[in-house]
Formats: structure tokens, sequence, C-alpha cells
């Protein structure tokens, strides 16, 4: 079988911790699988080189920022296959540009287009170990890129899909971390929270983009795209973690499958726009110009040829998405514009409300009882989020993980 394996940051935030990876992994060769191995850099390594480039400068080029923190993830990659080659066993260390994890060109935030797996394969065959630098690619032009926070994940998952058709006997991408698996909701707001045998990837995707941050989302598509069984357990013990698979049968007997938060959201209205083809083109093409990505979005109805529009951005954005949409206001298109950065979001995930009536109403109900008022609602087929004040956030999660028996269920 095929094994790639993905370790985070608190993974190998120490040299002892990196030895614990070693056996880890040496287990597995150990059994005769092919073994490849995704790092990212060290325990608050990238952090320290952001603060450092901004001691630098205020703002630091985009360019140069993904060439300083890419050098992190190579430091864990040479002292992981040292570590390894001690021990006994044939390691490679693989930087971006030896792998050929090729990207699109924007910076910081990068997107794979394609792995070439000639390299990562000829390792394989010669019987070594391949530690593979995660988070970061090159573009066409040979520039380094990174793939943004969590992006071991996605290189990861991405990596197991390009060796797909030269995999023996099986694959798997094993998900190292510090939680030993993907739970009903954070165990550190609700005690009770169950960790999970198995979940879908389009709940995994819905509960990662709306806030849990056991995986990026661009590695649970990768996951679904490619058909890739993604576990996810803790390095710190040998348990079953939860499997992150295609949907079956059974799954929708579950409704609810689980509750994520997000509290880095901040909800923008643009009041007395005019409801007339084009406006809202004229609302979101500056904040897409900007790149501020913008989430739940609602109109309200038209009232003498005039509405208002909601939306949701990241916190970080408001100030940057507030003046932009002023100008708005000086070019005569809306009356005013408002905002609130003290907003989070609470998602209810799971694949069982396609087939199961009645969920919004008993969400809003619970929510209600515990005199928790909501401010904006977006639904999908499996999801139901709602966007409160910050400071009932933690007291919505935990209603409503009792309200929907999560501790309880199968």
């Amino acid at each position: 079988m095929l094994i790639v394996q993905k370790f985070g940051g608190t993974s190998v935030g120490t040299i002892e911790r990196i030895r614990n990876v070693a056996e880890r992994v040496s287990r597995a060769k150990r059994m005769g699988h092919d073994v490849v191995v995704v790092v990212s850099a060290m325990a608050g390594e990238t952090n320290r080189l952001i603060d450092l480039a901004k001691s630098a400068v205020p703002k630091p080029d985009p360019r140069e920022m993904d060439v300083l923190v890419s050098t992190g993830e190579q430091v864990s990659t040479a002292l992981l296959s040292m570590t390894l080659i001690s021990m006994g066993f044939k390691a490679r260390s693989l930087q971006n540009h030896q792998v050929r994890l090729v990207t699109d060109s924007a910076y910081t935030k990068a997107h794979i287009k394609r792995i070439d797996a000639q390299k990562l394969t000829s390792v394989l065959k010669e019987g070594a170990i391949a530690i593979v630098a995660g988070f970061q690619g090159i573009d066409e032009q040979g520039d380094i890129t990174t793939l943004g926070r969590g992006g071991s994940d996605t290189t990861a998952v991405a990596i197991a899909a390009a060796l797909k058709p030269h995999a023996r006997n099986g694959l798997v991408c094993e998900i190292y971390t510090d939680v030993d698996g993907v739970y009903t909701t954070d165990p550190n707001i609700v005690p009770q929270a169950r960790k999970l045998k198995q979940i879908s990837f389009e709940e995994m995707f819905e509960l990662a983009s709306s806030g849990a941050k056991v995986l990026q989302t661009r590695s649970v598509l990768f996951g679904m795209k490619f058909d890739i069984p993604i576990h996810v357990r803790s390095s710190f013990n040998d348990s079953e973690g939860t499997m992150v698979v295609n949907e079956t049968l059974d799954m929708e007997s579950v409704v609810v499958t689980g509750i994520s938060y997000d509290k880095n959201e901040a909800k923008i209205t643009v009041l007395h726009v005019s409801d007339k083809p084009g406006i809202a083109h004229s609302v979101f093409a500056p904040l897409a110009e900007a790149e501020i990505v913008v989430d739940m979005i609602i109109q309200s109805a038209s009232s003498d040829g005039y509405t208002d529009m909601s939306f949701t951005v990241p916190r970080g954005d408001y100030e940057k998405a507030m003046a932009i949409l002023q100008e708005l206001v000086k070019q005569k298109k809306a009356t005013y514009v408002v905002g609130d950065d003290k907003v989070s979001k609470v998602s209810l995930v799971g694949v069982g409300m396609r087939t199961h009536s009645g969920v919004a109403a008993k969400m809003f109900k619970y929510l209600s009882d515990a005199g928790i008022n909501i401010q904006l609602i977006s639904t999908s087929e499996i999801k139901i989020s709602v966007v409160i004040n910050e400071k009932d956030m933690k007291k919505a999660v935990a209603v409503l993980h009792k309200g929907f028996g999560l501790e309880d269920a199968k």
C-alpha cells in the first residue's frame, strides 16, 4: 500500500517530536508500505518569519514573503530525513522545485495546477522514504509560492492523488495533527463532543469552510475529486481517528453530523440601493478586485424600487471592505453603509438534512429559547448557517449540540 502521511507544525515542533514522527513513519515502512511524508514548519516558525518580515518593512512584497516563509518547511524535511537515515532507513528530503508541484502565481495563497510525480516515484522505487515540504510550490516561472494557512494538508492530498496511478494495493492519506479525529464540535467548547468514526467529503468540506480547523478546505476538495480516503488522526497516540470518505447510505440516517463556528466574521449592510440589473455587480465587483472573499449574502425584498444587501467578509478585511463600499455612497449608488465586526457564524452540517424536514425550525427554536438573536441566515442542501453576536457564540454551539443530541448519536 502507498501511505502519504502529513505532520503539522505541532507534530514536528521539537527535536523530540521529530523523533516520534520518525518512529511512526518507520513503522509504516517496516510493514512493507511505500511511504511519502509531508511536513509543515516547526510550530511557531512560520509566524516568526512573518513577524521578521514585518519588522523589516511594513508591507512585505508577497513574492519575497513566499521565499522567506517557505524556508520553515525546508528545515523540517531535512531534520526528519536526517533522523530516519540515522535509524538505518533510506530517506530523501524534497523541496517544491524537486517535486515539481506547480501552482499559479497568486503569492501567499497559490492554487496547485499539477504535480510531476516522476521524482517521487523514482525515490519510492529506490526503497526510500520521500520527505516532502508542505505548504509550497513553484509557479510556471520557477518562483516559490505558498498555498496559504493549512496548505500542507492540500499538499499531502494532492500528492496522494498524483501518485494514485502508481499505488500498489491501495492508497490512504493520513493527516496527523494535535487532535485525534473530527468531532461533532470543538471539545474545548463542548466537552461532551464525540469523535466521529467517519464523515463524508461533502460534510467535511462544509465544516471546514464554515470554521472547523481540522482540515484545509482545498485538501477536502482534492480528496473528493480524486477519491482519496483521508484518515485524520493524532500524532501523539495510536488510536484510530476519523475517515473522510465518499458518502454512504447510512450517513443520511444522522440528520446533523457536526456543528462548526467561525469567529473571524464581520457583517456589512449596504442600505437603500436601486433594485435594478447590475447593482449587485457594482457592490461586489470592487470587493472581488480587492481579493476580499464574500460569504453569506442576503438581499431584502424590494420596496419603492430600493433594496438592502447584507453579507459577511473575513474580519481582517472589514475595514478595507468598508472603505471600498463608502465609495458607493459618494457615487450616490447607496444611501449609507453600516457594519459590525463583532459577530460570529455558527453552522449545522449533515447530509441527513437532504431527507429530513424541520431542521431549521428546531435550530431557530433552540437559539430562541436560549435568548440568542439571529442576524443573518444562509442555507444549502446540507448546511444551515446563522450569524449572531460573538458573545453568544459559545452558548449557541453548546445549545445546538445538546438540542440535536450529538453527544448521544451513534
